[in-house]
């Protein structure tokens, strides 16, 4: 394969103008920048947003901003690389803080993207997903699949405070991202299935012949998550990691994005192999260090940072105590088109 190959500039003018009045390029001067040897090129750049340069940001929308001239009261969180106010963490995947005041509802709404609501804090939240409701607690995650209609809602007395990460950029991209409004849904008057079908892991009801929705499952518990992490971490050796599934299939969660909840030991340091996907992480608690591309981030609890495709990664907790975090990734939809790769470092 040449490494170097033939210019726009080296063909004559007449030749150029020829073709803009038909329309076309010669594709060998732009080839290299679409496909590169050996690795892909990426646009994303490690980028880094600390909780408390953001939190003050977000109560002082909550004053100048009501909900209803809103709609979802966001900063988005915009990958550094390609500036502020770009809809993209990384390629696949958008990320905004959202903030939700007492009393406040944000109004139903149903979108082609899919969604999740990784919770950072405050309590008395909750989000209606097709009439189930869902609480929202610290360290939750409480899903929004595209399509399904859902609300948000806050009986409490503080701010509640929430991570978005949705898979926007690849539905812009495709020009299939829309929304569409309804009045507020009526809720079912039980708990949400992770307190009821679910409750215990490793079982599904029995439904014998009947099919179970697509969605199942739409609230995590972070209480449950974070203790079968220190169960592990207490029997197992190597990295303490779990999946987010599907408990009916045992599938990801949703179709594009991944989820995996992280603990790290105290003094603890993971080098994973260089991969694929691009992520998103988020502090649920503890703190430490992360090395992506050889960006030094020195994170702590409700921080959020990102990472590009087969960026060298590793992870330290600096602390006496486990630190733990949520990783999102690209990586179901890579594995969908038959690409996902992971490489030595």
């Amino acid at each position: 394969m040449a490494e170097q190959l033939g210019t726009l500039e080296e063909l004559p003018q007449d030749y150029r103008d020829a073709m803009d009045q038909a329309g076309v390029a010669p594709l060998w001067p732009m080839m290299r920048k679409v496909l590169p040897h050996g690795r892909p090129m990426p646009q994303t750049s490690a980028s880094y947003f600390q909780y408390s340069q953001l939190r003050p940001l977000l109560l002082r929308a909550g004053e100048l901003t009501p909900v209803e001239k809103a709609e979802r009261r966001v900063l988005v969180m915009s990958d550094q690389g390609r500036g502020t106010g770009a809809m993209q963490a990384t390629s696949t995947l958008y990320i905004g803080m959202q903030l939700l005041l007492p009393g406040e509802v944000a109004p139903a709404h149903k979108h082609t993207p899919s969604a999740a609501r990784i919770i950072v804090e405050g309590e008395g939240g909750y989000t209606v997903v097709d009439g189930e409701k869902l609480p929202m607690k610290r360290g939750d995650v409480v899903l929004t699949p595209g399509g399904e209609w859902h609300d948000h809602g806050h009986e409490g007395s503080e701010p509640v405070v929430w991570l978005d990460v949705l898979d926007l950029p690849l539905f812009v991209y495709l020009e299939g991202s829309y929304a569409e409004e309804a009045p507020l849904q009526a809720q079912r008057n039980r708990p949400d299935a992770s307190m009821v079908e679910y409750l215990a892991s490793g079982l599904k009801p029995s439904r014998r012949g009947a099919a179970a929705r697509r969605y199942p499952m739409m609230r995590f518990p972070w209480d449950r998550t974070e203790a079968a992490l220190r169960e592990m971490a207490k029997w197992g050796e190597g990295a303490v990691e779990l999946d987010y599934v599907n408990p009916e299939t045992g599938q990801d969660v949703l179709p594009v994005m991944g989820f995996t909840a992280m603990m790290l030991r105290p003094g603890e340091t993971l080098r994973p192999p260089l991969s694929s996907e691009s992520a998103v992480f988020h502090v649920i608690g503890g703190k430490g260090q992360s090395i992506v591309e050889g960006s030094r981030i020195d994170w702590a609890e409700r921080d959020t940072f990102t990472a590009p495709v087969f960026a060298q990664i590793d992870h330290t907790n600096t602390s006496d105590e486990p630190a733990f975090l949520i990783r999102v990734s690209d990586r179901p939809l890579q594995e969908k088109l038959g690409y996902y790769e992971e490489r030595a470092r």
